[in-house]
């Protein structure tokens, strides 16, 4: 009821909105009464895909533009009460192998934004999604948000950079949060390749029957958050007065990479994993055990986790099961 109220009518923009956490997202905020505007550029390989607010129907407005085309931005931020920015590619090794389509993608579009909300609504309110990925290899477990930031690899550096930008826009008026996302999963997630995380790609090989590979021992930790704890989260720091100019660690309970595994196939009743070792271009990249302490968030936005590993990832074989040719 809290959130009903505080989004009912409000213009909301949401930024990669035909991406997965985008969609699911615009989806939940129309469901809530907001009048939502989504934008998406639908790049190849960054996870767009127009099936993914199909269940909207014609309640969610959709254009399809570059937030780098400054005239359309300019008109799209005029009058809005919030946008959500999750425009961006989150490819660790594809940054790594083109690093000027990274900085196009993940910081001067993010930078055009911020220069359309300055001329033409700088009273607006961006709840940006940044990454676990700043903080680079841990010194300590759990991460929490005073941790040195030190990225391993270019879209690291270059979500650091788009990160500080909307802070700094804050001398303007604009007000700012950031999520640090981790491992997100779940129904609409990009499954068609294993360039943005290894979530979405174990769950296509379980639900094929293949065989999933893990690098090392398998042993590596991480904290998958379900996509709609994720949303939770944003809808919480939207219309949080406390989030304004704070940064903020989503997170879960930790699992192994090889817990993960056994767990989809379990669930798939089909597919395999082997251990293999790391491959160059990996293990220059690799953080090793990564998860997050997330008790600012529970402080200040009375967020945290409700689904668990099981349920979440049994929740995504369900959903791809059933609309698999829009994303196998």
């Amino acid at each position: 009821m809290y959130l009903l109220k505080r989004y009912e009518e409000k213009k909301v923009l949401v930024t990669g909105g035909l991406g997965f956490v985008g969609s699911n997202l615009a989806l939940r905020l129309a469901e809530l009464g907001a009048q939502v505007h989504v934008v998406d550029a639908l790049l190849p390989g960054c996870g767009g895909n127009r099936f993914n607010l199909q269940p909207a129907g014609d309640r969610i407005t959709v254009s399809i533009q570059d937030l780098r085309n400054r005239d359309f931005i300019e008109q799209a931020v005029a009058g809005t009460d919030l946008i959500f920015n999750l425009a961006g590619d989150v490819s660790h090794l594809g940054s790594m192998e083109d690093p000027e389509h990274d900085l196009e993608i993940n910081c001067r579009a993010q930078l055009a934004l911020l220069e359309s909300c300055r001329r033409a609504n700088p009273s607006v309110k961006i709840v940006f999604a940044s990454s676990r990925q700043l903080y680079g290899r841990p010194l300590s477990l759990p991460v929490n948000e005073a941790h040195q930031v030190e990225p391993v690899d270019i879209n690291g550096i270059h979500k650091r950079t788009a990160e500080r930008y909307h802070f700094i826009y804050g001398v303007y008026g604009i007000r700012a949060t950031a999520l640090r996302m981790t491992n997100t999963y779940g129904p609409r997630q990009l499954i068609r390749h294993n360039l943005q995380g290894f979530m979405g790609w174990f769950i296509r090989q379980a639900l094929l029957g293949e065989e999933i590979v893990l690098f090392g021992d398998g042993a590596q930790l991480r904290d998958p958050v379900y996509v709609d704890d994720a949303v939770h989260a944003f809808l919480r720091a939207g219309v949080s007065p406390a989030a304004d100019g704070q940064v903020f660690n989503l997170g879960h309970e930790p699992v192994s990479l090889l817990t993960i595994a056994e767990t989809l196939i379990a669930i798939c009743g089909r597919g395999s994993y082997r251990l293999e070792p790391f491959p160059p271009e990996r293990r220059l990249i690799d953080i090793g055990h990564y998860y997050g302490d997330y008790w600012k968030a529970e402080r200040l936005l009375n967020w945290k986790p409700q689904i668990g590993l099981e349920e979440g990832l049994r929740r995504a074989v369900e959903y791809f099961r059933e609309h698999g040719e829009h994303y196998l």
